[in-house]
């Protein structure tokens, strides 16, 4: 469904993407782990098109997102469905109305549709519809956080990507938000991406397990295979013992 083959991407005079590459089956939840500043969000970027590589392919569902014009690729865009940090959720809308933008934006549902995929979104993802006429401020960071999942479901994507969906959160919400996104990948039947660097969700919500460092892949395979994995800085990782610089050594 997703192949990214051989990126490279810089700003400035920092090489973030080396030679990244890596293929997302139809169906499958990949989960790519790595340390802050190793090129996970460049990453996510590039497979929605909001980043072009300075060389190499990004390759969705056999189409090539960097020769697509701008209209082309604002029409692919409706395919995908992206949850961002901490929710991005508009301050000034009501729970409602941050679900029913992109549905208002792209698509010709009349309200009452409208209200009914909102509503639907909103049992999606385990919340009460009174929360609809909440604004963001009101909420939890576990709650804004779901209604980020719902916004980004509401347009029924084949594509799920999932930007450090627990940062902030406490353990307990950490790992209730974790079941959801596994609940969500399995009964939408999505080609799901997620980033993090909290080992603990990737472990629970992954088919697949990639680490990123120094701009590309080092070691991939399922939860079990990489916790079982001998590179070291896989080990160091996982341990939680990378607050600063991972070495080989």
């Amino acid at each position: 469904m997703i192949s990214l083959q051989h990126l490279y991407k810089s700003f400035n005079d920092k090489q973030v993407l080396r030679d990244m590459s890596i293929e997302v089956e139809r169906g499958e939840s990949l989960v790519i782990v790595g340390g802050s500043g190793t090129g996970k969000s460049v990453t996510l970027k590039h497979i929605i098109g909001l980043i072009k590589p300075d060389s190499g392919h990004v390759i969705v569902d056999g189409q090539e997102i960097n020769a697509m014009t701008a209209l082309e690729l604002n029409r692919f865009r409706r395919r995908f469905g992206m949850a961002f940090q901490e929710g991005a959720l508009f301050d000034s809308m009501t729970v409602f109305e941050n679900i029913a933008f992109p549905l208002r934006r792209h698509t010709k549902m009349t309200e009452n549709e409208i209200r009914d995929r909102v509503e639907a979104c909103i049992d999606k993802v385990h919340l009460n519809v009174d929360v609809a006429q909440r604004r963001p401020s009101e909420l939890s960071g576990g709650m804004r956080r779901r209604v980020g999942f719902a916004r980004a479901i509401s347009l029924q994507p084949e594509i799920l990507l999932f930007d450090e969906p627990t940062t902030g959160l406490d353990p307990v919400i950490s790992d209730v938000i974790a079941e959801l996104i596994r609940e969500m990948d399995k009964t939408l039947a999505t080609t799901t991406v997620t980033i993090t660097h909290d080992m603990k969700v990737a472990f629970k919500i992954a088919d697949r397990v990639a680490m990123l460092y120094e701009g590309h892949i080092i070691e991939q395979g399922t939860p079990q295979q990489f916790q079982a994995s001998k590179n070291p800085i896989v080990c160091q990782f996982i341990e939680g013992r990378a607050e600063g610089p991972l070495t080989a050594d």
